[in-house]
């Protein structure tokens, strides 16, 4: 394989993972993991790699969510696993390179001494502000003040919970009387 460039291919296959709703914690601690040890075998086409070593790196701790991980990034395009079912060798991984740009990544909307000639643009990902909260707009009219006593006729009314007055809560206390 070609000499892939650390610091390109980390912030494509970032922006991938920014744009997948499908990944979780778990998916990227491994996906890092595994580019770990890619790494330190000199980003050759595949490698092998122990179970152990790989849940490890990542903080793994069940054998299960390793599992399930590798073949949803195998299933999903961000790697090739296969399983060799023999502890001694170790499964192949084949890794892609997210970075394929090739010579030195330029921001074209940057001038020369750093600063942007246009206008900044919004992230998608950012909350819509508005005026009014359209779902909470009624909750003051609905909230209702409870009381157990009716002021207008001095009934109680049906508690809605059974044995509401354990600890004599009531108004009208008698502190001779035990708890």
């Amino acid at each position: 394989m070609e000499e892939v460039n650390y610091i390109k291919h980390l912030n494509g296959v970032f922006d991938q993972f920014s744009k997948d709703r499908r990944l979780n914690p778990t998916h990227i601690s491994l996906y890092v993991a595994l580019f770990q040890f890619w790494n330190t075998n000199y980003f050759k086409s595949q490698f092998f790699i122990n179970r152990d070593e790989v849940m490890q790196y990542a903080k793994i701790g069940s054998k299960s969510t390793y599992h399930r991980c590798i073949k949803e990034l195998d299933h999903w395009g961000y790697i090739i696993y296969t399983p060799s079912h023999n502890p001694f060798k170790g499964s192949r991984i084949k890794m892609f390179d997210f970075g394929t740009t090739p010579g030195q990544a330029v921001d074209l909307s940057r001038t020369k001494i750093g600063t942007s000639n246009g206008q900044a643009v919004v992230p998608i990902n950012k909350h819509i502000q508005t005026t009014e909260n359209q779902k909470n707009n009624n909750k003051q009219s609905d909230f209702k003040i409870l009381d157990f006593e009716d002021m207008e006729n001095g009934t109680k009314q049906k508690a809605s919970v059974s044995y509401q007055d354990n600890l004599k809560t009531k108004k009208h206390k008698d502190y001779n009387q035990p708890l």
